[in-house]
């Protein structure tokens, strides 16, 4: 006799990535301003998920829990996210682009991170999440990027390279962006974005998800959190906490309706939401 289907499961990222973040978007419009209202979004966000019970990982710019002032820092509010039962994982040190790093910048990064941002909240920190979902490249999985490869350079960084180096510093998992050529040629030829429930994968011994539900919560993220309730494997969905207070599709309105139905799937034992650092040894 056949059991109960294993539930479907979402992961809930949040790139933190305050005024460091801003200062070097990449939109070719230079610095932004939004950096302070990482931080009184967060507060509001996290008044949200305690009401829905939805617990979620922050990706966090270390600089920004060390000592100082809104809005490059706040190391008190890094270390309420942790206190209230979220995972604090790291987003580099000061939004750094990985792809372009050579090894031995790259490994200090990774390293001084991590230590940066376990002084703060007195706990391992074993999640990464690459700034700008870069690297792209890793032909392994047939994901090519040439234009990521020239920007770098001699030193450039493909996915799996990245994995190899989050090894050896002492990380255990991290969220991918790369896109199979097979999976953007079908998208080419449909016109949209084509994507399936996640797998949990090991590279070069980190556990891994690859993105899946686009960024924000709209009606695109919330049908493949459908679809992992009905079929199982992985919802990644993510957001940004200074995009909450925008009209799009990261905004309040939208995760509260993502929100609303993760809580109903959850009720009726469809889905369950998990953090990073539960999946580490599930592979």
């Amino acid at each position: 006799m056949r059991g109960r289907p294993r539930p479907g499961r979402m992961v809930l990222f949040w790139d933190y990535d305050t005024q460091w973040g801003a200062d070097r978007s990449r939109s070719g419009e230079g610095p932004k301003a939004w950096g302070p209202e990482e931080f009184t979004n967060t507060e509001r966000l996290l008044t949200m998920l305690e009401r829905y019970r939805v617990v979620s990982c922050f990706a966090v710019v270390a600089a920004a829990a060390k000592p100082g002032a809104r809005p490059y820092h706040d190391p008190e509010q890094i270390r309420a996210i942790h206190h209230a039962g979220h995972e604090v994982g790291c987003h580099s040190l000061h939004h750094d682009w990985l792809p372009g790093l050579a090894p031995d910048r790259l490994r200090e990064n990774l390293r001084r991170s991590r230590e940066v941002l376990e002084a703060c909240i007195g706990a391992p920190v074993e999640t990464f999440v690459p700034p700008y979902n870069q690297p792209f490249h890793y032909p392994a999985a047939l994901s090519f990027s040439q234009s990521e490869r020239a920007e770098a350079g001699p030193d450039h960084l493909g996915f799996g390279g990245l994995c190899r180096e989050l090894k050896s510093t002492g990380y255990r998992f991290c969220r991918g962006a790369y896109r199979p050529l097979p999976q953007r040629v079908m998208e080419r030829v449909l016109r949209r974005s084509v994507d399936w429930p996640g797998t949990l994968k090991r590279i070069a011994g980190i556990s891994c998800l690859r993105l899946n539900a686009g960024c924000g919560f709209s009606d695109a993220a919330r049908q493949m959190v459908r679809r992992c309730a009905r079929e199982g494997g992985y919802a990644v969905v993510y957001g940004h906490p200074h995009s909450l207070s925008t009209a799009g599709p990261q905004s309040f309105a939208c995760l509260e309706a993502l929100l609303a139905e993760v809580r109903e799937l959850v009720g009726q034992q469809k889905l369950q939401v998990v953090q990073p650092r539960e999946l580490v040894n599930h592979v």
